[in-house]
């Protein structure tokens, strides 16, 4: 599933294809998305210019001046400006026609992905708050953090995939920034001392930014705005590499499963205490 260096790659390259642009038309397969798409909605849109684009948690928000448009990737999601010239990829399920020749397609193989219309900024918000999202990584204050870890005995792995704690974080991320913080993902979170919190934190946050840098992971169906896939993949220093040498020390990479997910750590350089 993409996560937030992914779809903050996706907004920022779409941004420059798609603020200004107007929406002349919109072509809808016969096959739903996770949220079935409602003709009703393309009324609203078609005659109306992109104000602005951005990202909450893993979500990306379309400001038509109101209405708004909410997408979100699903896992096999795909959300790119395309020249109308070039032939479209199977499992293409939304088309937008834009005013420049080009046109914006949202590509979903497993059709767990959505995009759905919201009248205004309100209606919008007020979803979004059902979803009880965490602040963004990038706003994580670290005092409150440990208050949060104190008070729970869920592990590290599981608090860092909760998006009601921070907004935006995957399995991969969640592996890269326990790694980072030499924290082993079983970690208790009442057992992690404030030293370590912030350390976590720091660590999300450093992790998070060079995986942008790097145009976020390709793995198997993820591609930016523009079609070109990142980067980030072939640095990764636990995910993924089971069995491999660890970077720092050459202990193997061990692979355990955490409520279903992959989890990938060192354990030499992520000790497991108590």
């Amino acid at each position: 599933m993409p996560e937030l260096p992914e779809v903050e790659t996706i907004v920022r390259d779409l941004r420059p294809l798609l603020v200004g642009r107007c929406i002349l038309g919109i072509e809808v397969s016969k096959k739903p998305l996770r949220r079935k798409w409602s003709r009703a909605w393309n009324a609203s849109i078609v005659g109306r210019s992109v104000n602005a684009i951005s990202r909450r948690g893993k979500w990306i928000l379309i400001d038509l001046g109101e209405p708004w448009l909410l997408v979100h990737l699903g896992m096999t999601g795909q959300f790119t400006v395309t020249s109308s010239d070039l032939p479209r990829a199977s499992h293409t399920h939304l088309v937008f026609h834009l005013d420049d020749g080009n046109e914006l397609r949202f590509r979903d193989i497993r059709r767990f992905g959505s995009a759905a219309l919201f009248p205004n900024r309100a209606t919008l918000d007020g979803h979004l708050a059902t979803m009880r999202l965490g602040p963004e990584p990038f706003d994580l204050e670290a005092n409150a953090f440990h208050a949060f870890l104190r008070a729970t005995s869920r592990n590290l792995k599981a608090i860092l995939l909760d998006q009601t704690v921070i907004a935006g974080v995957g399995n991969i991320y969640a592996d890269e920034s326990t790694f980072a913080a030499g924290l082993h993902p079983t970690t208790i979170g009442k057992r992690v001392r404030a030293d370590q919190a912030a350390n976590l934190c720091r660590a999300i946050v450093s992790v998070l930014t060079h995986a942008i840098e790097k145009r976020g992971s390709s793995i198997r169906d993820y591609v930016g705005g523009s079609g070109l896939k990142g980067g980030f993949q072939d640095e990764f220093c636990v995910y993924g590499r089971t069995g491999e040498p660890c970077i720092q020390c050459a202990t193997p990479i061990e692979r355990i499963v955490l409520g279903g997910r992959s989890t990938h750590y060192c354990p030499t350089c992520q000790p497991k205490r108590g």
